[in-house]
């Protein structure tokens, strides 16, 4: 199982709060303190400079969906299901999934409808929406495959890749100009990295020289 969700340990935590005998303004302090600490941990993957690939097999249930919306790239396994579960226990999803996922899968209609009901999205739905963009056929051949991904895109320059991921992460929140403008400033200084004259001349001989990269 890729994730259940939710500690309940966590959620145990949350009674525990609301509770208390503080008053109102104590405990609504208390519980903003707390979800801002979750959601940090979720979008410490997105402010990540290094690419995450999310591999999912089996359940993946409510914090798991949170989770995987801040990765890059998400594969899973063929009996892999989705599941946005909150409103089952009585809360909105508060971590990531309301803000992310409509982002992702780009259908208002369908966004809605699993967050409001809390249904199972099987594998294949999850191809078709968007959500993953390859499905496996077990969890073995899912691994092998987010691997290969991963090590296909390790080959690459690091000063690129990480300059990509942060051009993409800042143009799904912001116009298209201000897009550009993020990147012709920051590849002001990327473009003069050793990595583009490396990959220049790997590219210009024609498999003859692998370009190889130093760590960043």
């Amino acid at each position: 199982m890729f994730s259940s969700g939710i500690d309940f340990n966590d959620l145990a935590e949350i009674g525990g709060i609301v509770s208390s005998d503080d008053d109102v303004a104590r405990k609504g302090r208390a519980l903003h303190k707390l979800i801002i600490k979750y959601q940090e941990f979720f979008t410490s993957m997105e402010k990540c400079p290094k690419p995450v690939i999310a591999a999912v097999h089996s359940a993946c249930i409510g914090a798991g969906v949170d989770l995987i919306c801040s990765a890059d790239i998400r594969y899973s396994s063929s009996d892999a299901w989705f599941q946005v579960k909150e409103v089952d226990v009585g809360l909105a999803a508060d971590v990531g999934t309301l803000q992310r996922l409509p982002k992702i899968i780009g259908n208002q209609s369908l966004v809605r409808e699993l967050s409001f009901s809390g249904r199972k999205m099987l594998a294949s739905e999850a191809l078709e929406c968007g959500f993953v963009s390859k499905i496996f056929e077990d969890n073995e051949s899912l691994l092998s495959g987010a691997l290969d991904m991963a090590s296909t895109i390790a080959s690459k320059s690091p000063v690129a890749v990480q300059a990509t991921k942060m051009a993409l992460v800042h143009a799904r929140d912001h116009p298209v100009q201000e897009g550009l403008d993020f990147i012709r400033i920051l590849n002001m200084s990327m473009l003069q990295s050793e990595d583009v004259k490396i990959a220049a001349m790997a590219q210009m001989s024609k498999g003859e020289i692998k370009a190889t990269f130093s760590k960043l």
